[in-house]
């Protein structure tokens, strides 16, 4: 190394950067003893030079980086249209910086980092298919961005899939594919509120994607003046080509023949009163279950026959062609608590629900058919020459009070129990009271406004109903008395 080459090592090597190069080149030209053109000749190689020189450094810490970078294999999970999506992947904290994914907000997506080596892509995407993302970002200061391909594909959403092809309406039988009823009760003067009813029906997504008819069926009613509540869910059998109108026979005769015999009856209110002052009285109980035979079993009976006249009435049709399931229940609120009775033929569910004490009581037992995912149906004759109908299907009960009663469909109870095991749960019950109340907020589902006087729950109810349950597409009925 010579002289000059020394002084320049030296000035380069001087604590702090160097902001003067001129001087640099003064000293060493003078000490070189360069003439002008010399000099300018000289200053121009050694610009070009260390320019050269940290272009190749610049690419070759560059494509150090890419390969460090390429070398942690980053990849992003796959997703779904219409559902949250998270994904992260790293990068060498403090060799980049600027980093972008190019496109991400067409796809519904943003990139986050944590501001250290961490980088998060979350959304929910609004685009279904095949995509390559183009993360990007800055390695050296003036060197050129560098970037990585990263492909993702979007499923589109399962819902979007589904037909709705309306209902026929020239069809024998026909029902409308959705319904809703809610019957406000009035308090008296001085009177706290009273309990509500509200009830909605939507035919399945299984049924709607072929033009089918809805198969389920609901009735409410509330005699004012004996204060008695009726209410009545069916479920029409999938396999029986006129269940829509055994569902919908079955619980118009049974809310009927309940509704005549709730109307001015004092022997039966008496008996309820009686049972209530001293239910260890067998006496009692027998004779209020003798009443409630007469009102309620006779009322499944009564749904029985109305069904079998329908069939009989249509020649070219047989009893199992209009195949459904039943349960209905009366309610009414006295000094001492409520009395409630019901009856209950198939799958689904009846269920009192109190979130003060704590409690469910399931009023029956789903009825399960030989085979796994078949039901009992009130069409069976084998029903009413079970000896233990009575014991096994017809259930009163007297409670304090209640937060709501609850009819549903199989459409209903199987997304939201899975089994029937935790059709026992509390905690089970919990969970879909709240769901009511909170709605499905990732499918933009609202919840159900359930307070009283409030006419719109039954809209909300409806609205309720389609939320997503993957493998769950039967039509969904639900009747609350709250």
């Amino acid at each position: 190394m010579n002289r000059s080459q020394r002084h320049l090592s030296r000035l380069a090597n001087r604590r702090g950067p160097i902001h003067d190069l001129e001087r640099i080149f003064d000293a060493v030209t003078e000490e070189a003893a360069l003439n002008p053109a010399e000099r300018e000749a000289f200053c121009r190689w050694a610009l070009s030079s260390l320019l050269d020189n940290f272009k190749t450094h610049l690419m070759d810490r560059r494509i150090e980086i890419e390969k460090q970078i390429k070398a942690m294999g980053i990849n992003v999970p796959n997703g779904t249209v219409n559902k949250d999506y998270h994904a992260s992947f790293l990068l060498p904290e403090g060799l980049v910086s600027d980093v972008r994914v190019d496109g991400v907000e067409d796809l519904g997506l943003s990139l986050t980092t944590d501001g250290y080596d961490e980088y998060y892509l979350s959304g929910r995407p609004v685009k279904a298919g095949d995509f390559t993302l183009t993360l990007s970002f800055q390695t050296l200061a003036g060197a050129p961005r560098s970037s990585l391909k990263i492909p993702v594909a979007f499923n589109p959403d399962p819902r979007s899939l589904w037909r709705n092809i309306p209902t026929d309406p020239n069809i024998p039988y026909f029902k409308e594919d959705s319904a809703t009823d809610y019957i406000r009760v009035e308090a008296g003067k001085d009177e706290a509120p009273r309990k509500d009813m509200v009830a909605a029906s939507q035919r399945g997504r299984s049924h709607a994607r072929e033009g089918k008819p809805r198969d389920d069926h609901f009735a409410l009613d509330h005699c004012y003046e004996s204060g008695w509540y009726i209410m009545a869910v069916a479920d029409g059998a999938g396999s029986a080509k006129y269940s829509r109108k055994g569902s919908e026979v079955a619980c118009n005769a049974a809310v009927a023949h309940c509704k005549s015999m709730l109307t001015d009856n004092p022997e039966f209110e008496k008996a309820i009163a009686d049972y209530a002052a001293d239910k260890e009285d067998a006496g009692k109980r027998t004779e209020l279950t003798r009443m409630v035979i007469d009102i309620i079993y006779k009322g499944a009976v009564k749904a029985h026959e109305a069904v079998k006249k329908v069939a009989a009435a249509n020649e070219e049709a047989k009893l199992r062609d209009f195949a459904t399931t039943l349960m209905f229940a009366i309610a009414k609120k006295y000094d001492f608590g409520w009395f409630i009775a019901s009856f209950w033929v198939g799958d689904g569910a009846i269920c009192l629900f109190d979130m003060n004490s704590h409690t469910v009581k399931l009023l029956g037992t789903p009825d399960e058919g030989e085979f796994s995912g078949q039901t009992r149906f009130l069409t069976m004759p084998e029903i009413f020459h079970d000896k233990d109908v009575v014991s096994k299907r017809l259930k009163m009960t007297i409670v304090p009070d209640f937060t709501a009663l609850f009819l549903m469909t199989d459409g209903v109870s199987d997304p939201m129990f899975e089994t029937e095991k935790n059709l026992n749960d509390y905690d089970k019950w919990l969970h879909l009271w709240n769901k009511l109340n909170t709605g499905f907020p990732g499918d933009n589902i609202p919840g159900v406004d359930l307070s009283d006087d409030n006419e719109q729950s039954k809209n909300q109810l409806l609205r309720w109903l389609d939320f997503w349950s993957a493998g769950n597409h039967d039509d969904r009925t639900i009747a609350i008395l709250y």
